[in-house]
């Protein structure tokens, strides 16, 4: 889940607009102190939410988010999982950004960005010790809601324009730079995945709030352009992922049903696939690991949980360990024995949440 897309998905999806009204709708204290030095964490134990998770191992995870700590205001988080525990690892981003999207390909290199208070995207880079900002040439870009790599010179960013259309920006090994998209009115790209530096995906929508349209590009290795989505309007694509030209997952809301989205891409077309989830639910992130592994998170109107699961033939909810209320907003998988989902749950005071699956489970971590 990203901002400022997080307040209108978590809103859209699970009727929840307190949950996340300072944090999503990019309201914070002006003061935020600096991060705090790497210390080992238990995942709900911090006043904040996690909106994005990145995994490239059993050994090495990434997930990031915001805190709002009493008495030291809003800032940037960023948690790190070295195979046992989660440290908490500092953070350079400015006073006023938040972190909506983390992307790895190795131990030593990662990517997190997001938007800020100040109307400029915000771009880290871990590079094996610490994490720094990079800058970015491009003006217009109001945002960036994820972020997706397949090594260390091929990364994408996604978002919005100044000018309300789809804002790309590629990590070429040098610098970041904005590349040409088809720009439909009043459209905004939420997610994006890779597999290769010839294929990528991003999805988001198109027109106005009340008359959305799904909206999905595709990156060829030379050119992105818009692929036709079966979903008819008023329907949200929010997560998509990939792991191969003719393999490919977007889920979010459908306004038809009322309830979660799954699109499946053949290689040729996309196509709605049944989905198990129950009326008022929504799906806001995927990942998946191979043609018979994929996993989809999101909640359900409560809020309540919602992981599925893709086993090469149909989807099917799985058990969620998650307090009530609470909403995941970020998965990642790495094989069918690891896999992390990231969110927050809301009792008393919003609380990070972290859950991992083993194989059999999934369990709080």
């Amino acid at each position: 889940m990203r901002t400022p897309e997080l307040a209108a998905r978590s809103v859209r999806i699970l009727t929840v607009p307190l949950l996340v009204a300072g944090v999503a709708a990019g309201v914070a204290p002006a003061a935020i102190t600096r991060a705090t030095p790497a210390r080992p964490v238990a995942s709900a134990g911090i006043t904040g939410l996690l909106t994005g998770v990145a995994a490239t191992s059993a050994n090495n995870a990434w997930a990031v988010g915001n805190t709002q700590a009493a008495g030291t205001g809003n800032k940037t988080l960023i948690l790190r999982w070295n195979g046992t525990s989660w440290t908490q690892v500092s953070s350079p981003a400015p006073p006023g950004s938040f972190l909506d999207g983390v992307a790895a390909t190795s131990a030593s290199d990662a990517w997190a960005v997001g938007p800020s208070r100040s109307g400029k995207p915000v771009i880290l880079h871990w590079n094996g010790t610490t994490w720094k900002q990079v800058p970015i040439s491009t003006t217009g870009v109001s945002g960036l809601s994820s972020v997706a790599a397949t090594s260390a010179s091929d990364a994408w960013a996604v978002g919005t324009a100044t000018s309300a259309k789809p804002a790309i920006l590629h990590w070429n090994g040098t610098a970041w730079k904005q590349v040409p998209s088809p720009s439909p009115a009043g459209a905004g790209l939420i997610d994006v995945a890779a597999s290769s530096a010839r294929n990528a995906w991003a999805v988001g929508t198109a027109g106005s709030p009340t008359s959305s349209k799904v909206l999905i590009l595709h990156w060829n290795g030379t050119t992105w352009k818009q692929v036709p989505s079966p979903e008819p309007a008023n329907s949200t694509l929010d997560g998509v992922a990939t792991t191969s030209p003719s393999s490919a997952w977007a889920v979010g809301f459908s306004g038809t049903s009322d309830r979660a989205l799954i699109e499946r891409w053949n290689g040729t077309t996309w196509k709605t696939v049944p989905s198990p989830s129950p009326t008022g639910s929504g799906l806001v992130s995927v990942a998946a690991t191979s043609a018979s592994n994929a996993w989809a998170v999101g909640g359900i109107g409560g809020p309540k949980t919602l992981i599925e699961r893709w086993n090469g033939t149909t989807w099917k909810m799985v058990p969620s360990p998650s307090p009530t209320p609470s909403i995941l907003s970020g998965v990642s998988a790495t094989s069918a024995n690891n896999a992390w989902a990231v969110g927050w749950g809301a009792a008393q005071n919003t609380k990070t949440l972290i859950l991992r699956w083993n194989g059999t489970s999934w369990t709080r971590s």
